[in-house]
């Protein structure tokens, strides 16, 4: 039985997963990152005892999965904006003093990766890119069942490749970075910029309120979808011409409206990857539901220890 741990920027939520990757227990808690270090681990801490008691097993294994910058060789937290004053903390090692178990940590999207590629819609694919579109990009490499890395074992942001210079800016400090151009808030700026534009009636739409719309047959609002549809599409086009997986597993709130993109998205695969068979990479939606980080993190734990020390590729 692993314990999860998931580290977000506003909760941490914790479980208890089976080797089915099933959650038996949980808990969850605000992050209260400004409460320090020191009052998280303690938290996780207590989350961890109560949920091992709510299921009435012991803990054999740690994993987790966290947002942000971090080292999983060593288990310390780089420079998180979401956790500020945590970086070079280690919980790796205060979990494994205090449990007396093997930790394992990951980037949390380099989690969902392993969690999707385990039990999830990507289950016996080798070659695996898992994407979550929200607020942000990220997401997770799988390259012939390992997880990718790069130099000093770092994990690859693929939400800052760039695609139009002439772009929105970026919190990475450049232009049109895909996260700047095809995320949920991407999405609804652009709405609201034109609504007030055309429609001189300026509106403040999130944007699941501009796919309603786009649903109800809004035609701004299928501009905005198609708009989306355009600028995913082209970023998963990218990821096919550079590493052609046998799967993209698509995840985060903008997928819950996975629909309206589909069709788009797939019509610009087909015109920009000419020169790899696009037509074997599947689109798959993500299998595990709300609980999926959680799923996520256990699986860290699984490939680190029950499949040997990953190959730095």
């Amino acid at each position: 039985m692993i314990g999860a741990v998931d580290i977000g920027g506003t909760k941490i939520a914790v479980g208890l997963v089976d080797d089915s990757g099933k959650v038996l227990s949980r808990q969850e808690s605000p992050t209260d990152a400004a409460g320090g270090y020191a009052n998280g681990l303690a938290r996780m801490i207590e989350m961890l005892r109560r949920t091992s008691r709510d299921a009435d097993v012991e803990i054999s294994g740690i994993g987790i999965g966290s947002t942000g910058v971090v080292h999983p060789g060593s288990g310390v937290f780089g420079d998180v904006d979401l956790l500020p004053g945590w970086q070079g903390n280690n919980p790796v090692q205060d979990l494994a003093r205090e449990f007396k178990v093997r930790v394992a940590l990951e980037n949390d999207g380099d989690a969902s990766a392993l969690g999707e590629a385990g039990w999830g819609a990507g289950k016996l694919k080798s070659r695996l890119i898992y994407v979550t579109v929200g607020t942000g990009i990220g997401g997770g490499i799988i390259l012939d069942g390992h997880l990718y890395r790069g130099v000093d074992m770092a994990h690859p942001e693929i939400g800052h490749h760039v695609m139009d210079l002439s772009g929105p800016p970026c919190t990475c400090g450049y232009r049109g970075c895909w996260e700047s151009l095809a995320t949920g808030p991407a999405m609804a700026a652009w709405f609201n910029a034109k609504s007030a534009e055309v429609r001189k009636t300026p509106e403040n739409l999130s944007a699941a309120q501009v796919c309603q719309l786009a649903k109800g047959g809004d035609e701004l609002a299928r501009r905005a979808v198609d708009r989306e549809a355009y600028y995913l599409g082209l970023g998963l086009a990218n990821l096919i011409n550079l590493f052609v997986p046998e799967v993209i597993v698509l995840g985060g709130s903008m997928i819950k409206s996975a629909p309206l993109f589909l069709d788009g998205i797939r019509k610009v695969i087909r015109q920009g990857c000419r020169f790899v068979p696009h037509e074997k990479t599947e689109l798959a939606l993500a299998s595990l539901g709300e609980d999926a980080n959680l799923i996520g993190a256990a699986r860290v734990w699984h490939h680190r220890f029950r499949q040997g020390v990953d190959r730095i590729l």
